[in-house]
């Protein structure tokens, strides 16, 4: 296998031409970037510290809001730095820890949003046996699930993908590193093991949205049935946060991965990347947040604890 096969670096997708427009792009990032750092560090924070938000779907929502930390700080500061310097370049081995730690992060998101479905299903439909279903030892052992298996998928799915020589250049038409670009640049007949990962991830992926789906039918079933306004009303604060985020990541990462190959272009996979990667950590926060009273208030007085020490 001759040397080429395997460059040294990658060429990454930069967003414009211009000095003044990268500006602007680093500009906009560092903006949204700051927002999610803001954003999921106050939740991390005010659930930390909280003894009252220390129960499972806080748990699962701290662990989500490090998730969220975790993926845009694998793609931003690089496209960021990327503009500032004027450059495109990035490492073989920089490209290769991209693809690891956003199929991680990425999927153990989704892994622990499954888990927190049926947090809400236990809470809603189960509520007699949710202390047992969810003590603190059941928590821990799904919470390690999800990244474990996001561990484990982004092994296997990077370890494919980098054993395959790249024969089409060194080009990657996307800002950071992902599996499907770097495909295009694999000898045509060199990616069926990648091609068998994907199905497998694909088929598991697909039975967690199943199950996402059903748990919440049920739970709407219930949900409808109560007498009282004010019961639905707490039950419904309860789950469409989750169900919002669930949507957006679910709907950005079907765009991003299964639109027609006839309609895919460098503009509109860039746009779709930026709609999967960049703009659920920052937004999640903000969902969570609108319509949990407990959340508002603990945010407000880990808020008004930090004014205090500082006067």
């Amino acid at each position: 296998m001759s040397n080429s096969s395997f460059p040294t670096e990658f060429l990454l997708l930069a967003f414009v031409d211009t000095q003044e427009l990268q500006l602007l792009h680093f500009l906009v990032f560092l903006g949204i970037y700051l927002a999610a750092l803001l954003g999921n560090g106050l939740i991390i924070t005010a659930i930390a510290c909280d003894h009252r938000l220390h129960t499972p779907m806080y748990f699962f929502l701290l662990n989500l809001s490090v998730l969220d930390l975790g993926s845009i700080s694998t793609t931003v500061p690089k496209s960021m730095a990327n503009s500032l310097w004027n450059t495109r370049v990035i490492s073989y081995s920089g490209c290769a820890a991209q693809v690891f730690l956003s199929l991680f992060l990425l999927s153990a998101e989704f892994y622990l949003l499954t888990v927190m479905a049926y947090d809400r299903f236990s809470a809603i439909c189960r509520p007699l046996h949710y202390g047992t279903i969810m003590g603190s030892r059941a928590c821990v052992k799904m919470a390690a699930a999800a990244w474990g298996s996001g561990l484990l998928n982004a092994l296997l799915h990077t370890a494919n993908t980098f054993s395959i020589p790249f024969c089409q250049g060194n080009v990657v038409e996307q800002f950071f590193c992902e599996v499907p670009q770097l495909l295009k640049l694999s000898c045509s007949d060199s990616y069926l093991m990648e091609t068998e990962v994907t199905v497998v991830s694909a088929c598991l992926s697909l039975g967690c949205f199943i199950f996402i789906v059903l748990s919440y039918v049920q739970i709407f079933t219930v949900v409808l049935r109560i007498p009282f306004e004010q019961g639905r009303h707490k039950a419904f604060s309860m789950c469409l946060p989750h169900l919002a985020v669930v949507s957006l990541f679910v709907s950005t990462a079907v765009c991003a991965y299964l639109k027609p190959l006839s309609i895919s272009s460098p503009l509109l996979d860039l746009l779709v990347a930026v709609l999967y990667a960049v703009v659920p950590p920052a937004v999640n926060p903000l969902i969570y947040s609108m319509r949990n009273k407990e959340l508002k208030d603990a945010l407000k007085k880990l808020i008004q604890r930090v004014q205090c020490q500082h006067q």
